[in-house]
């Protein structure tokens, strides 16, 4: 009894789920890679072979165009391939920076200055930060925000794995907030603001915060989104009214008695004016109009009398 070992392609391991997307993304970009090369190589030396037939004769045209289009394709491959790479170093960018420029620093300190002197300045830059509130809350907060764009990358490969489509989503950049963090996100097909509105709870779990909004960040462009990390309210402190300090304090506090606040109404306990309702089927009486004098009108026999004017 021979046992069939399946075929791994490079990278892949077996029982893991990211790897899987990444197989994935690895075969996507290879043939977009090909299409690339292909359409930029014709239509670039196509149009190159006939700006150059109005110079040289036409076969020195063509050879002319394959010359510029065959490396301006191999360059379009070369981005198309090296995509992923670079979607890559984007979500690591901050990082990547920020841990370059504290190693230039390190090393031109601990190059230029002793050891006790190096120590003092790694001290004071390390310990006056996380000493004072402000500069601790800042940095804090700033840290989240770089927390926050890996949570939701893993959040989004978790959604594209059970829907077993799409591709992840460009994190743009992320603020904090005072109540959390704000992240820009632009969206690519697979999926949409509808998806990620009844898994709003997940992406909350996975940012270890309190609640996650979302919205669109543009009317025009429903792939460019915005979310809202909350973690903490700002609304329950109390603040004091400035206007306590209007008040004048020589003015005489004046006493109020308090009002009786009824507990058992009963509706003929209640001081309403009682309104008559005229009986139904009675005819109204019309109360003559009077003259300016006080006198009635005389009544008018013209409704007794045909017109003239009618009979000419």
């Amino acid at each position: 009894m021979s046992k069939s070992s399946p075929r791994r392609s490079f990278g892949r391991k077996s029982g893991g789920t990211i790897t899987v997307i990444e197989a994935k993304v690895h075969r996507s970009s290879a043939r977009n890679a090909r299409l690339a090369f292909i359409l930029t190589a014709v239509i670039v030396g196509l149009l190159s072979a006939v700006v150059a037939a109005s110079y040289i004769h036409p076969i020195l045209a063509v050879f002319a165009g394959a010359l510029i289009g065959v490396p301006l394709g191999g360059l379009a491959w070369l981005l198309v391939r090296v995509w992923p790479v670079l979607r890559l170093l984007w979500w690591w960018t901050p990082e990547i920076g920020l841990t370059t420029v504290l190693g230039i620093c390190w090393v031109q300190l601990a190059n230029h200055t002793p050891m006790p002197v190096t120590l003092a300045v790694v001290t004071l830059v390390v310990g006056v930060p996380a000493a004072l509130p402000a500069s601790r809350r800042f940095v804090i907060a700033w840290t989240w925000c770089l927390i926050v764009r890996h949570r939701l990358r893993v959040c989004f490969a978790q959604f594209i794995i059970a829907n077993q489509s799409g591709s992840l989503p460009l994190i743009l950049w992320a603020k904090p907030t005072p109540v959390g963090e704000r992240v820009w996100v632009y969206l690519r097909p697979g999926l949409s603001l509808a998806d990620l509105e009844g898994r709003l709870d997940r992406i909350a779990v996975a940012c270890h915060a309190s609640t996650a909004l979302i919205e669109r960040a543009s009317d025009g462009n429903a792939a460019y989104l915005r979310f809202d990390i909350k973690r903490r309210e700002v609304l329950t402190a109390q603040v004091g009214s400035p206007l306590v300090d209007v008040i004048d304090d020589t003015i005489p506090v004046t006493e109020r008695i308090p009002a009786t606040v009824p507990t058992a109404l009963d509706l003929p306990d209640v001081d309403m004016p009682t309104v008559t309702l005229p009986t139904q089927g009675k005819p109204a009486v019309k109360k003559p109009a009077t003259t300016a004098n006080g006198s009635k009108p005389a009544a008018s026999a013209a409704s007794d009398v045909d017109d003239v004017s009618d009979w000419i």
